[in-house]
C-alpha cells in the first residue's frame, strides 16, 4: 500500500465533502429563502445531484479499479442503464423499509422517498461507481475480509456510517422538544449526511493509521 494511494483517497473524499458544502450555499444564490430546514426537500434534491455528479467525475478521473479490457460503446450504455435501474431499485427498497419501520405510508410520501434518494446517494452511488452493477462484488466487499483495496475499505466505512447516522437521526423524532429539525425526515437526512461526512473523514485516517496491518488479497 502506497502513501500516494491514501492521499488520492483523502483528496477524493475531501471533494465529496466539498460537494455537500456547495449544495448548502450555491442554491441560496438563486433561490430566495433557501435553507436546509425551511426548504428541506429542495436541498435534498440539490445535495443528491451534487454528490452524484462529483462521485461520477471523481471515479472517472481517478479510476481506482482500472481494467485492461476495453469495453464497447454498447457495453458502456448497458452498464449505465443497469446502474440507473440499481439506483432506482435502491430508492424504492429504502422507501419500503422506512414505511415498514413506521414512516407514513401516504402522508409525507414525497418526503420519505427523497430521504430514500439521499440515502441511496450516500450508499448505492459510490458502490455503483466503484464496483458497478455487480451484486457479487457488493456482497464480497461487505462480507468479512472481502475487500481488495483501500477504496473498497473506505466504501465499507462510509456506507455503514451513513446507515448508522440515519438511524441515530431517527432517535430524536418522538421526543417532545418541538424543534423544527424533528419533523420527518429532517433529522434522519441530516443524520445520514453527518454519517456520510464522518465516514469520508475517518476512513482515510483509519487506513493510514493501520496501513502496516492492512493486507489485501490482490497485493
Amino acid at each position: 500500500m502506497k502513501d500516494t494511494d491514501i492521499k488520492r483517497l483523502l483528496y477524493t473524499h475531501l471533494l465529496c465533502i466539498f460537494s455537500i458544502i456547495l449544495s448548502v450555499f450555491i442554491p441560496s444564490l438563486f433561490l430566495e429563502n433557501f435553507s436546509i430546514l425551511e426548504t428541506h426537500l429542495t436541498w435534498l434534491c440539490v445535495c443528491s445531484g451534487f454528490v452524484t455528479a462529483v462521485n461520477l467525475v471523481l471515479y472517472l478521473a481517478v479510476k481506482p479499479n482500472t481494467s485492461s479490457k476495453r469495453s464497447s460503446l454498447s457495453h458502456k450504455v448497458t452498464r449505465f442503464l443497469k446502474c440507473c435501474i440499481y439506483f432506482l431499485m435502491s430508492c424504492f427498497s429504502f422507501h419500503v423499509i422506512f414505511v415498514l419501520y413506521g414512516a407514513p405510508l401516504i402522508e409525507l410520501a414525497l418526503e420519505t422517498f427523497l430521504f430514500a434518494v439521499i440515502l441511496s446517494t450516500f450508499t448505492t452511488v459510490p458502490c455503483l461507481c466503484l464496483l458497478g452493477p455487480n451484486l457479487k462484488a457488493w456482497l464480497r466487499v461487505f462480507s468479512r475480509n472481502g475487500v481488495t483495496s483501500i477504496w473498497e475499505n473506505s466504501l465499507q466505512m462510509t456506507t455503514i456510517s451513513s446507515f448508522v447516522g440515519a438511524w441515530l437521526g431517527a432517535l430524536p423524532i418522538p421526543l417532545d422538544w418541538e424543534r423544527p429539525w424533528q419533523v420527518w425526515p429532517i433529522s434522519c437526512t441530516l443524520g445520514a449526511t453527518f454519517g456520510y461526512v464522518a465516514g469520508l473523514v475517518v476512513s482515510p485516517l483509519w487506513i493510514y493509521w493501520n496501513r502496516k496491518q492492512l493486507t489485501y488479497k490482490n497485493n
